[in-house]
């Protein structure tokens, strides 16, 4: 057998040389013209990095450690909860053929239910309300009606006497005042309870609008004796109104859709939202009743009734109309609320999921679902730590920014686009296209909640207890309707102006950005520009400018466009 022989290039070795040298020269010259140079300075040239024999100017220190070890450490958490969003939508379309629909069984007589309606100071929507609840497709003899009002205003005297021309039409429907707040709604809710005549207890807040067959299309998942609440799905009444709102319905509809639909398919907890449900009245019994030791009664009694192995319905094909906060104030206070009210929920309620005998992928959810909010304050440590960080990274090449940084900014920011554009895409078949425009400001908009939201989760997780604040609302749901008082409009405080300062350091982390090329950060970037200025210019006009709206509305039909 003949041996191998190497291989050797004897007669062209001469000119692989001269090739070579013509293309190192070449090379040469295109990286120093447009964009060749631009991808010579920033992946091949090496002057800063330490090479293979340990050259370079940039040496890693113990100082760039101590930003760039908690820098990766916010991302990857980040990253975390992004991929979570990811896995939600998975659960969606793989779980597709379990979403609940009609029961099989119904009930041959209909049992009675208690129609509970908590308000506070809501005298621009109270009369919507009752109205609504007034047109209900139900025996009358079956119903029992509660407006649990704790108002402190003139709302008490349009509630009542509403109430009482209700009742005498013979709609079978009591007018509850208490003189204090004890609890806030809770306290209002578990007050209701003690006279209620109901074995089921359908909630509807001031701003919902229940359509007349509510009832009729959820009462009899009941007739399962294991299932202890069934919650439908919120669509907003002004979604056009302006460009806020526009956005805050596909920040619900996400929540809705793959958040409550991905849950209830896979069989893992999810929650009651305070509003537009239906509850079996010995579920809240037997899970403790109403309490009021966090902001989210709603989610606290959910969990502990789940516990107690009480099963839980989603009924998306059920909507139940809403009004969206119209002012950035109101829509801030709201998230804020929720946001503090998870935490609280979480260190209350956790410990005792993750100790019971649930199914890790039951506990798993629950730490996700409780946990999101701590989101926000990580926001703020990365917002602090991004500039430093970037001026490190840069000395340290692009190529290891690119194949680092890049995968956890995709994880832990790209997967709130892809996640809302699914929802929009089962919601509206033929129109989701044209969420697309809302999507960069909808990032931006999540961006500049984090102030105070991370005030709000902190003062969660020292344990100080706040007053529940409600969201104003003011019966605005066309173009054509306009803000009509501000009594309920929330002080601006501080908050804002931090909000347009962190903006602003943003702005220079932008600028830093293009004077050093790094073009593929920029957009990122814009983001957090756009979202704490939008956010904290919206606070201050809202409040400078309500005067103004008001004689403005006496003169025109359109509305003066807060959150525009």
């Amino acid at each position: 057998m003949d041996q191998a022989r190497p291989l050797r290039w004897p007669a062209c070795g001469g000119a692989w040389r001269k090739m070579a040298v013509t293309l190192t020269v070449l090379a040469t010259f295109l990286a120093q013209h447009g964009l060749s140079q631009y991808m010579y300075r920033h992946f091949l040239d090496t002057t800063f990095t330490i090479g293979p024999a340990g050259v370079g100017l940039y040496h890693t220190d113990a100082f760039d450690l101590a930003l760039l070890i908690p820098y990766f450490t916010v991302l990857i958490l980040l990253a975390s909860y992004g991929l979570h969003r990811y896995r939600l939508v998975y659960l969606y379309y793989k779980k597709k053929t379990n979403r609940s629909g009609d029961p099989v069984e119904k009930f041959r007589e209909l049992p009675r239910v208690t129609v509970q309606l908590p308000i506070f100071n809501e005298r621009y929507v109270v009369d919507r309300l009752l109205e609504a609840v007034s047109r209900l497709d139900y025996p009358r003899e079956k119903l029992d009606i509660q407006v649990l009002d704790d108002s402190t205003d003139e709302t008490a005297l349009v509630a009542r006497s509403l109430v009482a021309q209700y009742a005498a039409q013979g709609h079978p429907i009591r007018y509850i005042h208490r003189s204090n707040r004890a609890g806030f709604k809770a306290g209002a809710l578990q007050a209701g309870l003690s006279s209620a005549q109901g074995d089921f207890v359908a909630i509807f807040d001031a701003d919902f609008v229940p359509p007349s067959d509510f009832l009729l299309r959820t009462i009899h998942h009941f007739t399962d004796p294991k299932v202890g609440m069934v919650q439908t799905r919120w669509t907003h009444l002004n979604r056009n109104y302006s460009f806020l709102t526009e956005v805050e319905a596909i920040l619900l509809d996400g929540h809705f859709v793959l958040e409550h639909s991905g849950r209830a398919r896979s069989q893992v907890f999810f929650n009651f939202n305070g509003t537009a449900g239906v509850w079996r009245r010995q579920a809240i019994e037997q899970a403790g009743g109403w309490q009021h030791d966090t902001l989210t009664e709603d989610t606290d009694l959910s969990y502990r009734a789940q516990l107690k192995g009480w099963k839980f319905i989603y009924r998306q094909d059920i909507e139940c109309p809403a009004e969206l906060p119209v002012e950035m104030t109101a829509f801030k206070t709201q998230q804020a609320r929720w946001a503090k009210g998870l935490i609280q929920t979480g260190k209350k309620i956790l410990p005792r999921v993750l100790k019971s005998d649930q199914p890790f992928r039951v506990k798993l959810e629950a730490w996700y679902h409780l946990s999101a909010n701590l989101s926000y304050p990580l926001m703020v440590i990365l917002s602090v730590l991004l500039l430093p960080a970037m001026v490190i990274r840069f000395y340290q090449g692009w190529f290891q920014m690119l194949y680092i940084d890049i995968p956890l900014f995709l994880a832990s920011t790209f997967s709130i686009s892809s996640f809302y554009m699914v929802s929009q895409r089962e919601l509206f078949p033929r129109s989701w296209p044209r969420a697309i425009v809302y999507l960069p400001f909808l990032m931006a908009l999540g961006i500049g909640l984090t102030v105070t939201n991370s005030i709000a989760v902190l003062e969660a997780l020292i344990g100080k207890q706040t007053a529940f604040a409600r969201t104003p609302k003011y019966r605005v749901e066309s173009k054509k309707d306009v803000i009509r008082g501000t009594q309920y409009r929330k002080r601006l405080g501080w908050v804002p102006w931090i909000e347009l300062l962190i903006g602003s350091y943003f702005g220079l982390t932008v600028y830093y950005a293009f004077e050093n090329e790094n073009y593929f950060t920029v957009p990122f970037l814009v983001l957090f520009v756009v979202g704490y200025w939008y956010t904290g210019l919206m606070s201050l006009l809202q409040g400078r400018l309500s005067g103004l709206a008001l004689v403005a509305a006496d003169h025109q039909s359109k509305p003066f466009p807060l959150g525009i």
